[in-house]
């Protein structure tokens, strides 16, 4: 199992649904960076991402390859590269599209104020 504030890779269906039905009981939010290997974007981001992880340990990061886990993908209706998802208790919460290192900075701590506000 990974660490806190690391991004983990989700390489299966079954590890898919096990981080969400964790993320459900803990009521963390969760942040989805839907990436491939071939996207120059996602590479940009992703020790962006890294070091976000790193200092907001409250988060649980999964990074998911769209062609590794096509029905995942599918599923969640990824039509671009990276895209990233904020479930909060198995629900749909907000979606950055692109490698936006700002929006994305943003977006996390929107949910997280409210996170802990409430």
């Amino acid at each position: 199992m990974a660490e806190e504030g690391q991004v983990i890779g989700v390489h299966s269906v079954e590890q898919w649904k096990e981080h969400l039905e964790k993320g459900n009981e803990s009521k963390k939010l969760i942040v989805v960076d839907f990436t491939a290997s071939w996207c120059g974007p996602c590479r940009f981001i992703a020790p962006i991402l890294a070091e976000i992880a790193k200092k907001m340990t409250q988060v649980t990061f999964l990074k998911v390859d769209v062609d590794e886990l096509k029905s995942v993908s599918e599923e969640w209706g990824i039509e671009a590269m990276p895209t990233f998802l904020f479930l909060k208790e198995g629900k749909l919460v907000d979606k950055v599209v692109g490698a936006k290192k700002e929006e994305l900075q943003l977006t996390i701590n929107k949910h997280t104020t409210t996170t802990a506000a409430a």
